[in-house]
């Protein structure tokens, strides 16, 4: 995982964190001023009502999964007892005191995590179970219409809690169907490649097979070379089969959807002068090594990636003059780096557009064995790196 990925994860978890204990200590505030304003009635309904509020906590305190079935049943659970526990207090004539404001702040906490989490079937009783019981809490410190009004309120809150919590559900649910889309195009574009691939590999093999023919008779030593480069071609159509076909998920995938020529690293070239000549930055490509016997894969992978990273920096790079394109080739790696001199996207921007893009790269990346790598660059800018394994041997 990417060092800038681990470091905005971590920032989000420690932001969560830092919430949840002032959350905590808002409660224990709370609770020291129900306690020191008289609680509604006396005996042991005050530890009662004390490990109600203990118990709000412990439910939304941990972090639950997505979907959850057993947060909205011990919502549900919380819900009525607290209900409950208001009929006995309001049959028992509070005194007027604090009907347990700390109480409050942890339903409205319960509520939030089950609207965010919970399983949909069970969340729909857990958050009436826990508004009820947020609306008629009040009426512990008495009947009168003050404490009606303030369960009205407490209601209104419970109301824009549970809106918040929708809310947030249905932005992560629009995400992931989003990467779910990308991945499953991806995975189409991938069964297409495959048919290029394999009519890629096998077209030279039966152009040396033809050959091997007409030249048997006169120079059997090249037929024996002719048929090594069969058995060559036909070891890399198989292995890239198997790599490609080992990413398909998708059983709708059309096999005979429309093809498009196959573009590698040798066609960078083009790319780059069309990119320039519409307007984007100067595009400089800077080669290091031959690229002559790139996997096919491997090659329209790198390609891709250019292709991505310039058109992010024609989207994103403000003020960028250049562009360029680094392709070396060592022996076991093909090492890809785009960067631009423009200024990087502005944080709000990364929020609102979470870069599908690079979703569908890493698919592409990951089915050859390959790393990718997107941030900024040392001298500003951003930089878009990849290493893509000619051999699969050096990914094991």
């Amino acid at each position: 995982m990417p060092l800038r990925w681990v470091t905005m994860l971590t920032q989000r978890l420690l932001l969560l964190r830092l919430g949840q204990l002032a959350a905590l200590f808002l409660m224990a505030c709370l609770g020291l001023f129900d306690l020191a304003n008289g609680m509604t009635n006396s005996g042991s309904f005050v530890l009662i009502q004390i490990l109600t509020a203990i118990a709000t906590a412990v439910v939304w305190l941990p972090r639950h999964r997505q979907g959850s079935k057993r947060l909205p049943k011990v919502a549900l659970a919380l819900g009525i007892g607290s209900l409950l526990l208001t009929m006995v207090l309001t049959g028992d004539s509070g005194t007027g005191g604090s009907y347990g404001l700390a109480e409050t702040v942890g339903l409205l906490g319960v509520l939030f995590v089950v609207s965010r989490r919970g399983d949909a079937q069970w969340a729909v009783g857990g958050v009436l179970a826990v508004s009820m019981a947020l609306g008629f809490l009040p009426l512990r410190s008495g009947l009168d219409y003050e404490m009606v009004i303030v369960g009205l309120i407490q209601g209104l809150a419970a109301t824009a809690v549970i809106g918040l919590g929708v809310y947030l559900r249905n932005i992560e649910a629009t995400r992931r169907r989003a990467m779910d889309s990308v991945r499953a195009e991806q995975r189409a574009e991938f069964a297409r490649d495959l048919h290029d691939f394999i009519a890629h590999h096998v077209t030279g093999i039966v152009i040396q097979a033809q050959g091997a023919r007409f030249v048997a008779e006169q120079d059997p030593k090249r037929v024996l070379l002719a048929l090594e480069q069969i058995e060559a071609a036909g070891a890399e159509t198989m292995a890239s089969m198997r790599r490609m076909v080992g990413v398909l998920r998708d059983p709708e995938a059309k096999p005979d959807a429309p093809l498009t020529p196959l573009a590698g690293v040798d066609e960078l070239g083009p790319l780059l002068e069309q990119f320039t000549n519409s307007g984007g930055p100067l595009a400089r490509l800077h080669l290091d090594g031959s690229t002559t016997g790139v996997p096919v894969e491997v090659s329209t992978s790198a390609y891709r990636v250019v292709m991505e990273a310039l058109t992010n920096i024609r989207r994103h790079a403000q003020g960028a003059r250049v562009a360029d394109v680094w392709v070396r080739r060592t022996p076991d790696w093909l090492l890809v780096r785009v960067a631009n001199d423009g200024l990087p996207p502005r944080a709000p921007a990364t929020r609102e557009a979470p870069g599908y893009g690079l979703v569908g790269l890493q698919e592409r990346v990951r089915a050859v064995g390959g790393r990718i790598t997107a941030g900024p660059g040392i001298d500003g800018g951003w930089v878009v790196d990849a290493a893509l394994p000619l051999d699969q041997e050096v990914t094991r």
